[in-house]
């Protein structure tokens, strides 16, 4: 079962170009994959729809110098810092999923 999955699943039968397949044949669960890139893409589309709620623009200069800024701490920290904070975020991440499961399980 995948992990963050709740109840009834759907079978799909997909068609991808060359490139992504080969992705996919490298992946011990493609399906796993698959919903995690489908749900980071579902959050990122809730986001830009609340942004535009809120009022907010995103724009491509602005989105440049996020990347700039992101960059530049990439470069100033050391490894292990940035490794710290990326472990934390995944366990923030996880503790968030085990919660809204234990949720919908009540």
């Amino acid at each position: 079962m995948l992990r963050g999955m709740t109840g009834a699943v759907r079978k799909l039968s997909i068609s991808v170009p060359p490139d992504v397949a080969e992705r996919l044949e490298r992946e011990p669960n493609a399906s796993a994959f698959l919903v995690h890139a489908a749900r980071a893409l579902m959050r990122r589309e809730a986001l830009d729809a609340e942004l535009a709620h809120q009022g907010v623009t995103v724009t491509e200069e602005g989105v440049a110098r996020a990347r700039a800024a992101r960059a530049a701490v990439d470069v100033a920290w050391p490894a292990e810092r940035y490794q710290a904070i990326r472990e934390r975020a995944r366990q923030a991440a996880t503790d968030g999923e085990d919660l809204a499961a234990r949720g919908t399980a009540a």
